[in-house]
């Protein structure tokens, strides 16, 4: 696929934001714990506030008062004297009796009152601790004949209540602090003080009666070669007899590799799932900590584990964050990876053969892992995902589906054709897009017209229609995605056109869907010097139209200059040079562990590279302009129509290139 960039890019650079929300919940805490101690010590001193407190008299008074028989009932609790007197109760009701009398004198009627009982008067009263109360009014002149006509109630001061109205002063400060320190320790210990626990493991573990995350070989579509691998895990793990009394020997380690989406982690939890053992999931950077010997110490504790819960499944997502290649000279050989690399090496041959413990690792980048991980004895077996296929696809996307409602037009086959290179998590996000499309328009199905939107979106980007073009710009678009089309149609091994448009997708101002008819598992020479003249339509139509050159056509180029030099360093496809591979896939050689080196060839091979490269690029420069010039009225017909409407689809350009009497390219017939 071909696409027009604009020259003006925005870039907007990220900050990082760290999470507070540790930290304002420690705040939070408290402030909530200060809340409430302040509410229950405003309470507490409202409450003593609001208490009227008996009066205190003397113990001189106290005597006088029992001398003119004034005092009826004395409670005598610890040092403490509540003294009840008999003398102001009369004298309360006598001026009672007084005011009533007045008010009948002056006519006035007074409801009939209920003879109340009077209520004494109460006031304290203190005497020594050590001595009785007889003793102590003995020294002020009272005798027991004077004691004789009041009552005298004698109360312990013992018992819970007692006890705790006296430590309470005490104790809710030493609860409020206690309380206090509490919440600072839990906040720390989340903050990373858990010192203690540095060397456990951090795995996930999915249990076997987990139904609601369980995994099958049914939930997966395409692989057949891979799932037929990983049956004979399962059949282990489900009866591990057969195969010990024969003398057989499982492999102990199964690595999963393929590219990014294929479906590695998938497969891991489906074999788990049919096995029906329990499945210890963790990322192989989660070992590395800052402190040395903690990824190691780790190891032990996840394979020990997993050695309890056997049959078990030990899955390390990303092994290469852990085991790349040793001796490169970073870290030094007391690098906490190595040490971790090391320990999983000890654990998996210490494996015994009755263990049934099986170790499933997951990577997209083998060419770095160590040659020690990969040895017999350790990752056995290697099962490779590679992106599926038009009916692998088809049936990714019926898997995708099952639980969403469908439209009748929808058609899987014609979406599995128009994703080519899509991987599972690609057709996933497919038909996410699709019923989040469906979604907006108030619309209860998904119809095939949101599942070929959300193809371009997932490809893309999303449309941005706000991004206007002013009438130079595009018109110098629809002519630079006609160069595109109209070369693409031209050439016979380069796919068909589906679309062209010229509305802004991401970062492109227009592009060109070209997509095959049929899956092609090899690339010829041809292919890749006619995909390179596509590239270099959109600017040699500018070129040619416009005698300028705007930065639109600049990814263009850089594929085409990409390509060209894959085609001489890589795949051995130069006359001059050779069938000889100059550099290896991404450009890097692995010697051994001995270091990474790229380039292996002289300073003359290198200018030799630099001219094949240039001289096929100048050679379909040349051809492209001869293309276009001989074809300029179909490419004025398809930059007007795409002026017009902004977006022409396969059946509208096939008709323009058969107007124009083009033939189109047709699917082949089987058998052809």
């Amino acid at each position: 696929m071909d696409i027009f960039k604009k020259s003006k890019k925005s870039k907007k650079k990220g900050v990082k934001k760290v999470s507070s929300s540790k930290k304002n919940n420690f705040w939070g805490n408290l402030l909530s714990t200060l809340i409430i101690f302040l509410v229950l010590v405003t309470g507490y001193s409202l409450i003593v506030e609001n208490t009227k407190k008996p009066e205190e008299i003397s113990l001189t008074t106290l005597a006088a008062d029992i001398m003119h028989e004034r005092v009826s009932h004395i409670i005598v609790s610890g040092e403490k004297l509540k003294v009840s007197y008999k003398i102001e109760e009369v004298v309360e009701v006598e001026e009672e009796e007084e005011h009533i009398a007045a008010d009948i004198s002056e006519g006035e009627d007074v409801p009939l009152q209920e003879e109340e009982e009077p209520k004494a008067v109460v006031k304290e009263a203190r005497k020594e601790a050590e001595e009785s109360l007889t003793q102590t009014l003995a020294t002020f002149g009272i005798t027991s004949e004077d004691l004789a006509t009041i009552d005298i109630t004698i109360e312990k001061p013992s018992g819970l209540t007692f006890f705790l109205l006296n430590i309470a002063p005490f104790l809710i400060p030493i609860l409020f602090i206690v309380i206090l320190f509490w919440f600072i320790a839990r906040q720390a210990k989340g903050a990373g003080m858990q010192a203690f626990t540095f060397g456990q493991s951090k795995a996930r573990i999915t249990h076997p009666d987990d139904k609601v995350g369980r995994v099958t070989l049914k939930d997966i579509a395409g692989v057949k070669e891979a799932k037929h691998e990983v049956e004979e895990f399962v059949d282990f793990l489900r009866n591990p007899k057969k195969f010990i009394e024969i003398g057989a020997r499982i492999p102990k380690g199964m690595l999963l590799m393929g590219a990014p989406g294929t479906g590695k982690t998938l497969m891991a939890r489906a074999i788990a799932g049919e096995a029906r053992v329990p499945f210890f999931s963790i990322s192989g950077s989660e070992f590395v900590e800052m402190f040395v010997g903690v990824g190691a110490s780790r190891v032990r504790d996840l394979f020990k584990e997993a050695k309890k819960a056997a049959p078990a499944i030990i899955f390390v997502d990303e092994i290469d964050a852990v085991g790349r290649v040793r001796g490169t000279g970073v870290g030094g050989g007391n690098d906490e990876r190595e040490q971790t690399l090391n320990q999983i090496l000890v654990e998996m041959d210490g494996f015994e053969q009755n263990e049934k413990v099986i170790v499933i690792a997951a990577t997209n980048r083998p060419d770095v892992l160590d040659p020690a991980l990969l040895r017999p004895g350790r990752f056995d077996r290697r099962v490779i995902l590679d992106l599926p296929d038009l009916k692998d696809r088809e049936e990714i996307l019926g898997i995708h589906a099952r639980k969403k409602p469908l439209g009748e037009d929808v058609n899987f086959q014609i979406i599995a054709e128009r994703t080519p290179g899509f991987s599972g998590a690609d057709l996933s996000s497919l038909v996410n897009e699709a019923a989040i499309l469906a979604a907006r328009d108030e619309r209860k199905k998904i119809t095939q017209f949101d599942l070929i939107q959300s193809i371009e979106k997932v490809m893309l980007g999303p449309e941005r229609r706000s991004h206007l073009l002013s009438s130079e710009e595009k018109k110098i678009t629809a002519y630079h995605e006609a160069g595109h089309a109209l070369v693409a149609s031209l050439l016979p091994f380069s796919d068909p056109v589906h679309k062209i448009s010229i509305i802004s997708r991401g970062h492109a101002g227009g592009y060109t869907l070209k997509l095959p008819y049929e899956e092609r598992r090899f690339q010829s020479k041809r292919s890749f010097l006619d995909d390179i003249a596509v590239s270099l339509g959109g600017f040699v139509a500018e070129d040619m139209l416009f005698d300028n050159i705007t930065t639109g056509p600049s990814n263009d180029l850089s594929v085409a200059s990409a390509l060209a030099r894959d085609m001489v360093t890589k795949y051995g496809m130069s006359d001059s040079l050779g069938p000889i591979v100059y550099e290896e896939q991404g450009g890097r050689y692995f010697d051994g562990g001995a270091g990474v080196r790229t380039g292996k060839y002289s300073q003359e091979v290198s200018a030799k590279i630099d001219a094949e490269v240039s001289r096929i690029i100048n050679e379909l420069l040349v051809k492209v302009r001869r293309l276009l010039s001989d074809n300029k009225k179909v490419l004025d017909a398809i930059a007007e129509e795409l002026v017009a409407v902004e977006t022409i689809e396969h059946a509208e350009f096939e008709k323009l290139l058969i107007a124009h009497g083009i033939t189109p390219k047709k699917r082949k017939e089987k058998g052809e």
